[in-house]
C-alpha cells in the first residue's frame, strides 16, 4: 500500500469554498472557543456590513497527578465578520455562546505609549454554533433575486420551499421510508432522534 494522502482541504481549498481568492502562506484556523463581549455591528460608508467581537478559547490537558482535566491555558482573538455573515452573525449571538470560526489568521502591529504591540486576528469565513455544547435551529436567510435558482426560502419568514411537509412520508435510507423532520431549510438538531 502506498503512503496516504492528507486528509483536509488545503487553503486553496478552503478560501475557494467562500468564493475567496487565496495569497500565498496565507494561514487558515479553526477556533472552537467562546464570545468574550456582544458582536458589534456597524455598517461602513460604502454600505457593507461588518461586525466585530472577541472570542477565548481555553485548551484544556488531562493532569495525571490529580486524575482531573485542567485548563491549560487561554488564547483571546479578535474576529471580524463582513457583509452577509456580520449580519447574521450579529442578529443570532451573543457574549458566553460556544462558537467554532473558521477563518484567515493575520497579526496586526501598532504603536502605544511609545511601544510597539501586536494583536492576532481572526477574518472569518464561517462561524457556527459549538453542537458539542448546547443545541441550535438553523434558519436560512431570503435570497436576492441575483443569486442563482434552486435557492431555498425562509420558512420562517413565510416564504414557499421546496421538499416534503414535516411529518409527510418519504424515502429513507436502504429505501426504508422514514418521516420527514422539519420543513425543508430548517434544521432542529435537539432531542434524541437527531
Amino acid at each position: 500500500m502506498g503512503p496516504r494522502k492528507p486528509s483536509g482541504a488545503t487553503p486553496a481549498a478552503v478560501a475557494g469554498m467562500f468564493g475567496r481568492s487565496t495569497a500565498l502562506n496565507e494561514t487558515f484556523v479553526t477556533v472552537v472557543g467562546n464570545l468574550v463581549d456582544d458582536p458589534k455591528l456597524r455598517t461602513l460608508e460604502a454600505g457593507q456590513d461588518l461586525v466585530s467581537f472577541r472570542i477565548a478559547s481555553t485548551s484544556r490537558r488531562f493532569d495525571r497527578d490529580s486524575q482531573r482535566w485542567v485548563d491549560a491555558g487561554q488564547l483571546f482573538l479578535g474576529v471580524t465578520c463582513w457583509r452577509e455573515l456580520a449580519g447574521n452573525a450579529a442578529a443570532s449571538l451573543r457574549r458566553g455562546d460556544p462558537v467554532i470560526v473558521s477563518g484567515k489568521l493575520s497579526t496586526r502591529t501598532y504603536e502605544k505609549d511609545g511601544q510597539n504591540r501586536s494583536v492576532c486576528e481572526l477574518e472569518a469565513l464561517a462561524v457556527g454554533p459549538d453542537l458539542a455544547r448546547g443545541t441550535a435551529v438553523f434558519r436560512r436567510t431570503p435570497r436576492s433575486a441575483d443569486e442563482p435558482s434552486g435557492a431555498v426560502a425562509d420558512p420562517a419568514a413565510g416564504q414557499s420551499v421546496a421538499g416534503p411537509a414535516a411529518g409527510e412520508s418519504v424515502p429513507g435510507p436502504a429505501g426504508r421510508e422514514s418521516v420527514a423532520g422539519p420543513a425543508a431549510g430548517e434544521s432542529r438538531l435537539a432531542g434524541a432522534g437527531v
